[in-house]
Order: C-alpha cells, then sequence, then structure tokens
C-alpha cells in the first residue's frame, strides 16, 4: 500500500486571511469608518438587540448594516425598519464570514457616508470566532438559556470578542443562570472583555452596551 500524503493546509488559509484582514482594517482607519463584527448563536438575540442599538445611535452615527446569512432575508428585512442603511449577504453554505467576504459585503453597501457599519455574522459559536473579519471591534451575544458554561466549552468565541453581551436577563428567575460565575468563565478566556447584562426586550443595560460602542466608534474615527 502506498503511503498517504497528508497536506495541512488549514495555517495557511488562516494566515492570508489575517493579512487581508488586516489591510482592510486600515482601509477602514483611513476612511474613518468604524466596523463591528457581531456573533453569537441562533436564537440568542441578535438582531432584537440590532434594532435597539441603532435606536439609540442613530441620531449620533450613520449607521449600516450587513446581514449574513446561509439563505433569505429575514433578518435584512427586519433590519430595514430600522432606518439603517443594510444589505443582505448570502455564504452560499459557509457558515461564517472571512475578510474578502466582509469587503465584498462592504463595497455592496456603498459605506462613503457611513460611521458604523455593523455585520451580523452567521450564528453559530464556532466557525465565525475562527476567521478575523477585518473589524475593528469583536462582540458577541450569549443569551440566559443558553447557560453560563458557554465560555468553557467554546473557548476561541470568547477569547476573541472584546464585549460579551449576556442577553434575556428578564428570564433569570427561570433558568440555572449564575451570571457571577459567567464573568468568571468569560474572563478567563479573556481577562480585557467587558461582560454587560442586558434585555434587548425591555432595553435594560442597552445604554451601557450602546456607551461602550460610541467610545470605540469616536476613538476608531477620531471623532
Amino acid at each position: 500500500m502506498k503511503e498517504v500524503r497528508i497536506l495541512e493546509i488549514k495555517q495557511s488559509v488562516f494566515a492570508d486571511n489575517d493579512r487581508q484582514a488586516e489591510l482592510l482594517r486600515q482601509e477602514l482607519k483611513k476612511k474613518k469608518l468604524c466596523l463591528l463584527n457581531l456573533m453569537s448563536s441562533p436564537g440568542s438575540g441578535k438582531t432584537t438587540t440590532l434594532m435597539r442599538t441603532i435606536e439609540a445611535l442613530k441620531d449620533t452615527y450613520r449607521i449600516g448594516v450587513m446581514e449574513a446569512d446561509i439563505d433569505s432575508d429575514v433578518d435584512a428585512r427586519t433590519i430595514s425598519e430600522s432606518g439603517a442603511r443594510v444589505i443582505q449577504l448570502h455564504t452560499g453554505g459557509m457558515c461564517h464570514l472571512d475578510a474578502e467576504m466582509t469587503r465584498q459585503g462592504l463595497e455592496g453597501l456603498d459605506p462613503a457616508e457611513l460611521d458604523l457599519v455593523i455585520l451580523e455574522n452567521v450564528g453559530n459559536l464556532v466557525c465565525p470566532a475562527e476567521f478575523d473579519t477585518g473589524a475593528v471591534k469583536n462582540a458577541m451575544i450569549l443569551s440566559v438559556p443558553e447557560g453560563h458554561d458557554k465560555p468553557l466549552k467554546y473557548p476561541l468565541m470568547f477569547s476573541v470578542c472584546d464585549v460579551v453581551l449576556v442577553n434575556k436577563i428578564d428570564v433569570l428567575p427561570y433558568f440555572d443562570f449564575d451570571l457571577e460565575k459567567c464573568r468568571e468563565y468569560v474572563h478567563r478566556r479573556n481577562p480585557q472583555a467587558r461582560v454587560i447584562p442586558v434585555c434587548a426586550k425591555t432595553g435594560e443595560g442597552i445604554q451601557e452596551w450602546t456607551d461602550w460602542l460610541s467610545e470605540q466608534v469616536r476613538d476608531w474615527n477620531g471623532l
């Protein structure tokens, strides 16, 4: 039997994407455009949180949204009601966006007159964390029903995020979710990550979140 030759290409693929992501960030800096990569599992409340975010910041910043999904335009139609500029990205079955896909999305969005673009990434806690999209900051949403142990089970996702929104805190009394343990587990993966409890449905905690985001936009855009 002939010896099977195995080529490990994963590293080179990621390395090329990392280079493209850094180039994209340099372009965003020159254009004074802040790009936020928002990640989570399906059903965590990304779109509802995004609607709250736009409502809070739309009078301060010109906002665009890129909705990434394997198929459908359900979320893009919802976001369009906010008044923000929005474009739907179909990934062709892929479970994430990479830097080149993000660049194409930005070109389709025509962001010349925008201050902030939010990429709502494909919903899962694995693939999106592996690929640098070129975003200025990474954020993720962990909902109470998912459990406080997710930072232990999906370490990379929590390692790459600058801020973690713990959503659906209105149902804390009905779930075995320990907020302090969640903070501990997040900081075990990423000591610098900001953890903000929110409820997108009621608006609780949204002010702290939008204050944080606004600070990132001002710093990046030199406002």
